[in-house]
């Protein structure tokens, strides 16, 4: 069958992107016509290393990587990568560096090369925003036409209440750089959902799944454990001793939610239609996002905010995403 979604990843490839990644790569209904890197969870060389393992481990190397933006536009107060996914981003477990890795992506810059899709593919290519969103702040600057090429936007990132996970309010994403989210969701009038952190985090599911997810028998899955083992055994503890308002007790892969929703729309049962924007002032709230639910805005173009996921759905895609190779 062929394939009816186009997708560009752009990602800063930590554990949960890796997750995201799998899961397009097995959708039948996508093609994955580039994975753009982004500094984030890791230096924008390390993304790039990182994205090259988790397509060689799926088996799918002709898909091209292309480096990106290396940090923040403007990076006031920037200082690079948490330690929650280890040093390299995949929680420091992949011990095989590849020499040859800068040989194996693209010389075309990320930005120029989502531009030429976009442009070549007009209106049909869904792009799925994963990491900071520097990569797509400069290709609307260098093409203002490139959010009206886009089919249309799925985000990660981003807060609904601030209690975010970075600086109280502003969610990673946005936080890691706060006027490339401005820019974004000033600029793109394209269809745009948005899938936030609390929508993650209420929609967690357990433990027990992810113990099923990872010891599936695939190549993938086996992957996936090995990278998940450091970082989610912290995560167990944390949230064991938190018992976090807005975590739960459960497992949560951030970015696979975003990919879920350009994956299979109806595993977002309900979202709020409004406009939004970035907080740019402040230093609490520099990178929060802000819901204008009484329009006080004036701003003439909604996004979607994810609300209420499918958890069986969702649940369904991951176990089906680390199926991968199918030939065993």
């Amino acid at each position: 069958t062929m394939a009816n979604k186009l997708v560009i990843i752009d990602t800063d490839c930590g554990i949960d992107d890796a997750q995201a990644i799998m899961m397009a790569l097995a959708a039948p209904n996508l093609e994955v016509l580039a994975v753009t890197c982004v500094f984030g969870n890791a230096t924008v060389e390390n993304v790039c290393q990182n994205i090259l393992r988790v397509l060689s481990v799926c088996d799918r190397q002709g898909i091209p990587v292309f480096q990106g933006s290396a940090g923040p536009l403007v990076g006031v107060n920037w200082s690079p990568f948490s330690d929650h996914f280890g040093g390299d981003g995949l929680g420091d477990v992949l011990e095989d560096k590849d020499p040859q890795w800068k040989e194996k992506i693209q010389q075309e810059h990320a930005v120029n090369a989502m531009i030429r899709l976009a442009s070549k593919y007009e209106n049909q290519v869904s792009l799925v925003a994963l990491g900071p969103l520097t990569n797509l702040a400069l290709a609307v600057r260098l093409d203002p036409r490139f959010p009206q090429k886009l089919g249309e936007l799925f985000i990660m990132g981003g807060n609904m209440e601030g209690k975010g996970n970075v600086t109280v309010c502003a969610e990673f994403n946005f936080a890691m750089d706060p006027e490339s989210a401005y820019v974004v969701l000033e600029e793109f009038i394209c269809p745009t959902y948005l899938t936030t952190w609390e929508y993650c985090c209420r929609n967690a599911l357990t433990w027990e799944f992810f113990e099923e997810l990872v010891n599936q028998d695939f190549p993938a899955a086996r992957f996936m454990k090995a990278v998940t083992s450091k970082c989610w055994a912290y995560s167990k503890e944390a949230m064991k001793n938190k018992r976090d308002v807005y975590f739960g007790p459960g497992f949560v892969s951030y970015d696979s939610y975003a990919m879920a929703a350009c994956v299979d729309g109806s595993t977002v049962l309900e979202s709020i239609e409004c406009p939004v924007r970035v907080e740019l002032q402040g230093s609490m709230s520099r990178g929060m996002l802000v819901l204008d639910r009484t329009k006080s805005l004036k701003k003439s173009h909604a996004v979607r905010v994810m609300s209420k996921c499918n958890v069986k759905k969702f649940g369904r895609l991951l176990m089906e995403s680390l199926k991968q190779p199918w030939r065993k």
